[in-house]
């Protein structure tokens, strides 16, 4: 992670043995893993050039992962850019700009601009896409909130 970005990241022993699984399914270098129970998901980032073989042809391995896990299995490429990260985090949308708010009370607002016909993949089935991004920035760059333009 870039310097300015740098904050500690802390791993549950749940989180950790499930970044041992996909590696151990996969050989990949799982960056970390996230357990989301408001969407019954466990999101994983990974790097970018390795998603294709995290997640395995047609989906096997993230198949393999939700069985033994029992939750849904989310692959996510890593960045530590933000720009980059917002894009990697709502894959495959077209995103347009990125846009970083400080507001006076502190909170910080990504404002995400997206292809119009993208607009309903980015939000995602009861905003789970969204709700994604939300979790990745908020915990490597401290983004309180997300909005899709």
């Amino acid at each position: 992670m870039s310097k300015r970005n740098r904050r500690t990241i802390k791993i549950t022993p749940e989180e950790f043995s499930y970044m041992a699984l996909l590696h151990e399914l996969t050989n990949v270098t799982v960056r970390d893993c996230i357990v989301d129970n408001d969407y019954d998901r466990v999101i994983f980032l990974v790097n970018p050039d390795e998603v294709g073989r995290a997640v395995g042809p047609r989906g096997v391995n993230v198949q393999r992962l939700r069985k033994t896990i029992g939750r849904n299995i989310e692959i996510v490429g890593y960045s530590d850019e933000l720009e980059e990260q917002v894009k990697l985090a709502l894959a495959p949308v077209r995103v347009k700009e990125v846009r970083l708010v400080k507001h006076p009370t502190g909170k910080k607002i990504v404002y995400v601009s997206v292809d119009p016909k993208d607009k309903a993949m980015a939000i995602g089935r009861n905003g789970r896409n969204v709700a994604r991004a939300r979790i990745i920035l908020k915990r490597y760059f401290d983004v309180d909130s997300v909005i899709i333009a």
